[in-house]
């Protein structure tokens, strides 16, 4: 009964499978600010969470103040995508109560929100050797035929009605996975 109040152009579009939004990665990074044991630690405790091994990280410059010199590895990070990208943003927005603010997505629709405690995720055992982590989680949400800005042969432009906004972004996260944008 709703689609019969959508005026023609706008029910196209509804149907477009082009104009559909989906999760193209998410990534999960721990920054621990320095190297060793607890950088060690890190990994394994997301390696445990997602499944797959994770990216050593290593420091741009060096910064006197925090202890950091150019070069030393101080973070840890996996790339998620499909299936698993989708079921690790379920399981991370039950950590965050399945609630986001509405300034954590930027203006092409991409979001971010911060985990605590790696405790909060749901099915998640402390071990006292590995300790806790908190850790941040990137989704990038697209529509379909963004890969066309990126490749190298035959290379185009996407337009901006074909990129997410904020809005659409948000509803889709509201609609797709039950999440409260504050």
């Amino acid at each position: 009964m709703a689609e019969a109040t959508l005026t023609a152009p706008e029910s196209s579009k509804a149907l477009n499978p082009m104009r559909r939004l989906r999760v193209e990665k998410v990534v999960v990074n721990c920054s621990v600010g320095e190297s060793g044991v607890r950088l060690e630690r890190a990994s394994k405790i997301l390696e445990s969470l997602t499944g797959q091994k994770p990216l050593v990280r290593k420091a741009k410059k060096t910064i006197k103040g925090f202890g950091i010199h150019k070069g030393e590895p101080i973070a840890v990070m996996v790339t998620l995508r499909h299936e698993k990208a989708v079921d690790f943003l379920k399981t991370a927005l039950e950590a965050v109560k399945n609630t986001l603010r509405s300034e954590s997505f930027d203006t092409y629709g991409n979001f971010s929100f911060g985990v605590k405690e790696h405790l909060d995720m749901p099915g998640t055992r402390y071990d006292p050797e590995l300790g806790m982590i908190g850790f941040d989680v990137v989704v990038h949400v697209t529509r379909p035929g963004l890969r066309v800005q990126s490749r190298r042969i035959k290379r185009s432009k996407i337009p901006v009605s074909h990129r997410p906004t904020k809005e659409e972004s948000i509803e889709f996260v509201r609609r797709e996975f039950g999440v409260n944008v504050v």
